[in-house]
């Protein structure tokens, strides 16, 4: 649902909190490579609040449901890899403003996440989430939407 934002020298990007939030359980995905290439400060990670705290209650949720280790481990992993990207954190946009926007996004609750990487001015917008974070959404809001595979076959062409 909610993106992250991410820079890379200049190609900044986000990623949806739903998102985000499987896949740093998962031992290995594209999502958690973006996050690796902010960690070594190739791309600067841009994180929306409402995400970090979409992200945080997922994270939490699922610890619930875990041994207690498990669950201290993957809290004390979470915490690393936040120090580890160091965000630059977004603010919550301001609500007369989430109302008024209502129209850019097909889900209300998407608009804050909309909004945080517009007010950002991300390089890049990176989701799952192509359903609700169209063409069209980019083309009236300006961030460049992708998923992470499409960021990192963009990526790859500089490297031709």
């Amino acid at each position: 649902m909610s993106p992250w934002i991410f820079e890379r020298n200049g190609i900044e990007t986000p990623a949806s909190a739903r998102f985000t939030a499987s896949e740093f359980l998962r031992p290995w995905g594209l999502d958690k490579a973006t996050l690796s290439l902010c960690a070594a400060k190739v791309c600067r990670l841009v994180l929306a609040k409402v995400v970090r705290d979409e992200v945080e209650e997922n994270l939490l949720l699922h610890a619930q449901r875990l041994p207690s280790l498990d669950a201290d481990q993957l809290i004390e992993d979470y915490r690393r890899l936040i120090k580890l990207t160091s965000p630059e954190i977004v603010p919550y946009p301001d609500m007369d403003l989430v109302r008024s926007s209502r129209h850019l996004i097909r889900h209300a609750s998407d608009v804050p996440v909309l909004l945080s990487a517009v007010l950002s001015k991300p390089d890049w917008l990176l989701t799952h989430n192509s359903k609700h974070f169209t063409k069209a959404v980019a083309q009236r809001t300006s961030p460049r939407i992708a998923t992470p595979a499409e960021f990192f076959r963009a990526l790859s062409t500089l490297f031709r």
